[in-house]
């Protein structure tokens, strides 16, 4: 039986900013969802008491991000052991709760030892937040806590649990779902290709299916998806997955082209730029960074791989494009600089400490939040260069966000706004 249900009109949108979005952080990984800030006044250094605009005790468990909007902070958490699903709004200038929603219970299964059942970053378009949680399910929410719809079709399961996150375009709310069996044989899907994971797109109004479309054969992955726009002005959602990566039509779900690429299990989000998409991670001895020139169709096998990179590469941290350079940081904390064009290593320097976040850039410097909670900022050069470290003393893994002159982090038990107050 389907479970779906739309509750009301959206009679409190009108609370919702119209800010210009450049300057809002509305999903993973930003506005463009590749970890760039185009913020230019962003702080430099702190510390768990110093340049701390506030810092507010979050309940439950989890690891998504924050996401901002005009006045408000969104994130979401887990309580009562990953069965209570909620979603909160804070004040973006005094980190008060202004609402804690619980937007349905779900029954906690399987997950790696990392992961929580709240790790996807919702999403918001300024008019409603959009929320997913470990069994798959999603919610639609005003800015008023109000819940606007619920879809609980899309039932996920994997042997890591869920750690992708949803991106929002053109009214569509994309997700992918790599997961594996639950049946007999559990390495199906997860060290063995299946036929089961695909990616999904809600019309964000309403909450109802637009497109579905399958992947063939491939592994489980949990990474976000990205856009790009062809230069004939078709736009694309391209998309990780254990042993391929893929491009769909926005619009229609078709699915245009497939290139096969290295290990199962993968972890960081889809980079693209410059008519290149970057996929990284894998494991095993298999951890690799790999370019594919965009544009092509068809089943490309490995005709458009453009270069591959093994030396150092990250297993869960997502990759930063600044053109001219693509920038990595291993679990391991080994950072690295390559030539997006070439995977020419430009330098690669160790950081120390472990490093699940993925980095994020602004005002020319590239942000690793390691899992210490120990930012560490580096010129976004040719040279290594470190400006800054700053720790705060709590564990953290969820990436960062910046917007509006501060800095977001979210550590296991609270969430920092970092600058002035």
């Amino acid at each position: 039986m389907k479970e779906f249900r739309i509750y009301h009109l959206f009679a409190a949108c009108a609370l919702a900013s119209t800010s210009v979005a450049a300057e809002n952080w509305p999903q993973f990984r930003g506005p463009d969802g590749q970890g760039h800030s185009t913020e230019t006044a962003v702080p430099l250094r702190w510390s768990a008491t110093e340049n701390v605009a506030w810092k507010t005790e979050l309940p439950g468990e989890s690891w998504s991000s924050p996401i901002i909007w005009s006045d408000r902070v969104f994130v979401t958490t887990a309580t009562d052991n990953g069965e209570s699903c909620h979603v909160l709004a804070l004040d973006l200038q005094d980190g008060r709760i202004l609402w804690d929603k619980e937007v349905f219970k779900q029954v906690p299964r399987r997950k790696e030892g990392r992961n929580t059942y709240a790790t996807p970053t919702p999403a918001t378009d300024g008019e409603l937040v959009y929320a997913c949680f470990g069994d798959g399910s999603f919610a639609a929410l005003n800015f008023a806590g109000g819940v606007v719809w619920t879809n609980r079709e899309y039932k996920f399961y994997g042997q890591h649990g869920l750690g992708t996150s949803p991106i929002l375009h053109a009214g569509l709310l994309i997700m992918a779902r790599d997961g594996s069996s639950e049946g007999a044989d559990k390495s199906l899907g997860w060290q063995k290709p299946w036929d089961q994971s695909y990616v999904l797109a809600l019309d964000a109004r309403t909450g109802r299916e637009r497109w579905k479309a399958k992947r063939g054969q491939s592994r489980i992955s949990h990474g976000a998806p990205a856009i790009w726009t062809a230069p004939d002005g078709r736009t694309q959602v391209v998309s990780e997955a254990g042993d391929v990566v893929q491009g769909f039509d926005v619009q229609t779900g078709e699915r245009l082209w497939t290139s096969e690429v290295m290990g199962e299990g993968k972890v960081p989000s889809t980079v693209v730029g410059d008519a290149l998409v970057f996929t990284a991670g894998g494991w095993g001895g298999k951890e690799s960074i790999q370019a594919f020139r965009l544009g092509e169709r068809g089943e490309l096998n490995e005709s458009n791989l453009v270069w591959v990179q093994k030396k150092g590469m990250p297993k869960v941290p997502s990759l930063l494009f600044l053109r001219p350079h693509l920038f990595a940081i291993t679990d391991g904390g080994i950072a690295s600089c390559l030539r997006a064009d070439t995977g020419e290593m430009v330098w690669q320097e160790r950081v120390g400490g472990n490093f699940s976040a993925s980095p994020v850039s602004a005002a020319g410097r590239v942000y690793f939040l390691g899992d210490n909670g120990e930012t560490t900022i580096i010129e976004a050069g040719p040279e290594f260069k470190v400006v800054a470290k700053n720790a705060l003393g709590e564990k953290a893994q969820a990436s960062p966000a910046v917007s509006q002159g501060r800095v977001f982090i979210r550590t296991e038990r609270h969430l920092f706004c970092l600058g002035a107050k």
